[in-house]
C-alpha cells in the first residue's frame, strides 16, 4: 500500500509523529509550509485567529496530487482548537484525492475536540473517506502504544 503523510509542523511534534509513521509504513512525507508568518509571534497570533476562521494560508507546496496514493495520513498541529491555515490550505490543495481513504491525527497541548471532526468533514466534502481520527496531547506524542495504535489502524487501512 502506498502511503502519503502530509503535514504541517510549527513546533516540531506533529513532525515527529510524521516521522514515527514514515518509518513503520515507509510511506512519503509532504511537510506544507506556510508562506504567511514571518515571525513565531506572527505565527500564533495571526496563526490561531486565522485557525478559528477556517481560513487557508498561502502554501508550499500548492498542490499536492495524491492521485498515485492508495492512503493519505494528515496531521495538523492545534491553533485554537482548530486545525492550522496551512492544513487547511492542504486540504483545498489535494488533487486526485476523491474516493481516497484517509487517516487525521492532531498534536496539541491538552485537548482538541473539534479539531478532528472539522478536519474530517473538510476532507469528506473532498470525497474522501476518513477511516480514522487521532489526538495526542503532550504525553500522547511520547506515548509508542498510542503512536502504534495509529500506524496499526494505517496499516489496516487501504482501497475499497
Amino acid at each position: 500500500m502506498k502511503t502519503s503523510i502530509i503535514y504541517h509542523s510549527y513546533s516540531g511534534n506533529t513532525r515527529g509523529v510524521a516521522e514515527q509513521i514514515q518509518k513503520a509504513c515507509d510511506g512519503d512525507l509532504i511537510e506544507v509550509r506556510s508562506k504567511e508568518y514571518s515571525s513565531r509571534l506572527t505565527a500564533y497570533t495571526i496563526g490561531c485567529y486565522r485557525a478559528m476562521k477556517g481560513m487557508c494560508d498561502r502554501i508550499e507546496p500548492e498542490i499536492i496530487d495524491v492521485s498515485s496514493y492508495d492512503c493519505m495520513v494528515i496531521g495538523t498541529p492545534v491553533w485554537a482548537g482548530r486545525a492550522t491555515p496551512a492544513i487547511n490550505a492542504a486540504v483545498a490543495a489535494l488533487a486526485g484525492c476523491e474516493g481516497k481513504r484517509a487517516i487525521i491525527y492532531a498534536t496539541c497541548g491538552k485537548n482538541a475536540p473539534e479539531t478532528t471532526p472539522i478536519l474530517k468533514k473538510a476532507l469528506e466534502a473532498r470525497g474522501v473517506t476518513v477511516a480514522g481520527e487521532f489526538v495526542f496531547d503532550r504525553a500522547g506524542v511520547r506515548d509508542p502504544g498510542r503512536i502504534n495504535a495509529m500506524i496499526a489502524s494505517i496499516k489496516a487501512t487501504g482501497p475499497e
